[in-house]
């Protein structure tokens, strides 16, 4: 009765509900009859590979992972001496904790990851036969982290004093990793260094020292001065035309035969070196498309006021480039921390993740077992490349990136 009073009087039955978890699979899922044939059985398949990988998972032959994490972790790094390896990461745990506390954004997004990372390890430890200080000590690095994120909120630590202790890190982390001679910091050969601990020095040192290069690569390439134009474009079309493995091929075995006899550099310099003049053309390639957005009416204004060239690059243009350039160059350091595992294919005796993995899978012990050892090699990558992009989605958020 009331619902012909309703109609008589002009209404309409209520609509279908459109919020909810229901209206979302009715809409996206479910919406006509192809659609829910489809979603069945991608359903089923995707159900059927899941069943396998768990099975596979629960089957898998990890004793390759657990048996040879101190070699996964630190190649042939003497184990007596691996506590200079955790002290390094002591330090970097309490400064990313400070810089978190004061930086937020991508800093915080990246402290976090550390923690995590090391607490996975330090779990992973706890299975292995690296004993439980190990692990404990990876969790000590883990809640270090989080110590001094609250350290930092409650006596915060000037911006200015931070950067200092930054760049004294350093060297005391080279120091402490590579040693001076005698006791108790005894050299090391960068020969015994490898691992993951050998990916993520590879992976930061080629960071931090490419963008700079970079930079000035790309203010070169648009310098009014012909000679400075010409090296820079030269360089960046030269280095952009050959694959990276070619270049690392050059720094481990060639190079060396066009120095002196008494002239001796180390394998870890010659890769770096490589990596970080390769991806500087990349990123110098990047910062002039971030140069060329910059509209005419900046540079204007700037000479109108006054500024030199010196103080318009600065104080102008490149802050609007670089924060135009975030996504690009992310995803280049992604590539470049990817692009590590080439050094142990290029020769030196280097042998990154990778090539210590290629090096376990060498032992009859553990014939067969090459899909484990990958698998584990993926996640760490992938943990490591997701960190670093959603670092990178904090820092486009924070900058405004995309907004005007």
């Amino acid at each position: 009765m009331s619902a012909d009073v309703e109609l008589r009087a002009g209404g309409l039955p209520p609509p279908p509900d459109t919020v909810g978890p229901s209206a979302w699979l009715r809409q996206n899922l479910f919406g006509s009859w192809p659609s829910t044939i489809f979603t069945v059985v991608l359903g089923a398949l995707l159900a059927m590979l899941a069943a396998l990988v768990i099975q596979w998972v629960l089957n898998a032959r990890w004793g390759v992972v657990t048996d040879n994490l101190r070699l996964l972790l630190i190649g042939q790094y003497p184990f007596e001496e691996a506590w200079r390896v955790w002290l390094a990461l002591v330090l970097l745990s309490v400064l990313a904790g400070l810089a978190s506390a004061i930086g937020g954004g991508a800093i915080r997004t990246l402290a976090n990851w550390l923690a995590a990372g090391q607490a996975m390890l330090g779990l992973l430890a706890l299975g292995s036969g690296l004993g439980l200080h190990v692990a404990g000590a990876l969790l000590v690095n883990a809640t270090l982290v989080w110590l001094a994120f609250f350290v930092g909120l409650r006596w915060p630590v000037s911006r200015r004093h931070l950067t200092l202790a930054t760049l004294v890190y350093v060297p005391v982390a080279v120091v402490l990793l590579q040693g001076v001679g005698g006791t108790p910091l005894s050299v090391v050969p960068t020969r015994f260094w490898g691992g993951l601990l050998l990916t993520f020095l590879l992976a930061i040192a080629g960071i931090l020292l490419s963008f700079p290069f970079g930079v000035v690569l790309a203010l070169g390439r648009r310098s009014n001065l012909p000679a400075i134009r010409l090296m820079s474009t030269a360089y960046i079309e030269v280095v952009r035309g050959v694959p990276l493995v070619t270049i690392l091929f050059m720094a481990a075995i060639m190079l060396p035969l066009f120095l002196p006899g008494e002239v001796r550099i180390d394998a870890v310099v010659r890769a770096v070196g490589g990596i970080t003049l390769f991806s500087a053309a990349y990123v110098a390639e990047n910062v002039r498309g971030g140069l060329q957005a910059i509209p005419a009416g900046q540079l204007e204004a700037s000479d109108a006021i006054g500024l030199n060239a010196f103080q318009r690059n600065v104080y102008v243009v490149l802050p609007q480039a670089l924060r135009a350039v975030i996504p690009a160059n992310v995803g280049l350091f992604i590539s470049l921390l990817k692009d590590t595992t080439l050094v142990a294919i290029a020769g030196g005796g280097l042998l990154e993740l990778l090539g210590i993995g290629n090096a376990v899978l060498a032992n009859p012990q553990w014939a067969g077992a090459r899909l484990e050892i990958y698998a584990f090699i993926t996640v760490v990558f992938f943990v490591l490349c997701y960190a670093m992009s959603q670092a990178s989605y904090r820092l486009e958020a924070q900058m405004g990136v995309g907004k005007r």
